[in-house]
């Protein structure tokens, strides 16, 4: 059988479960191929590729995120981020993406600590988002400020794109494959947020890689302290000492910043 008309049946097979529909094709593809290398039967190859697909975005998803009963709320409240009733909502909405519940204890100081030296800002690029935008509120934002986002889940995308169209927040957010490309936005600090790991799953090399690309002079970068299951196994010693390692070839200065839960550096290429 043509190596394409597998591939072609894999990705059908994958997308065809509930949980792995509304990924991007693009990145579907590229996991199939790569589990199709590795000289798997098919059903080898698709328990694999949804398996790796888990790692590098599903397992933040404990449940489908419900979006109409959110853009039904959405569609009741002012229009203003500043609105305690939109501010609660973010709140709510961000406890149902593992990357930014674990972020919510420290939501106040996070964006604040780590963004205050380029306030207030102008434009961002968020990377592989998930429900980051929702957390707009309590970023140092210039008024007339431009945010665009980008991650694999449509569904998410389609949220997302609602939440700033109802604040009137300029920008908009795209399904893209970050393994394959960045978005090309020129803009002021892109957002880098406990990504590099889920990519390396795939890619190993990725991670420099994406911040050689990116049109930003600066990056902020995270890495998690702790595993979902809460356990920090020396996480955060090691990533930063990956961190290092990755920028050693590099002449960009950079500033750390330690949350619980999170360890954050801000990158000045």
């Amino acid at each position: 059988m043509p190596e394409d008309t597998v591939l072609d049946q894999l990705v059908e097979a994958v997308r065809a479960g509930a949980r792995y529909r509304d990924i991007s094709v693009d990145l579907v593809r590229r996991v199939g191929q790569q589990e199709l290398s590795r000289t798997r039967s098919l059903k080898e190859a698709i328990k694999a590729a949804r398996s790796k697909l888990h790692q590098v975005g599903g397992a933040y998803q404990e449940r489908p995120i419900p979006y109409p009963i959110l853009r039904t709320e959405l569609q009741s409240l002012p229009h203003d981020t500043r609105d305690p009733a939109v501010q609660a909502f973010c709140r709510r909405a961000m406890q149902l993406h593992a990357s930014t519940r674990e972020r919510l204890p420290i939501l106040e100081r996070f964006f604040s600590e780590t963004l205050a030296p380029l306030a207030p800002l102008q434009s961002i690029l968020d990377l592989a988002c998930g429900l980051n935008p929702l957390a707009v509120p309590w970023m140092p934002l210039a008024v007339g400020a431009a945010y665009y986002a980008c991650d694999v889940y449509a569904g998410m995308v389609d949220f997302t794109n609602c939440f700033l169209a109802h604040t009137g927040l300029a920008g908009r957010v795209e399904v893209c494959d970050l393994l394959q490309a960045v978005p090309q936005h020129e803009v002021q600090v892109a957002l880098l947020l406990k990504t590099i790991p889920c990519l390396e799953q795939v890619d190993k090399e990725v991670g420099l890689r994406l911040l050689d690309h990116i049109h930003a002079p600066h990056v902020l970068v995270s890495f998690p302290a702790h595993s979902l299951g809460g356990r920090s196994k020396g996480m955060a010693r090691n990533y930063e000492a990956h961190f290092r390692e990755m920028l050693s070839s590099r002449s960009w200065q950079f500033q750390r910043f330690e949350f619980p839960g999170e360890l954050a550096f801000l990158i000045s290429k």
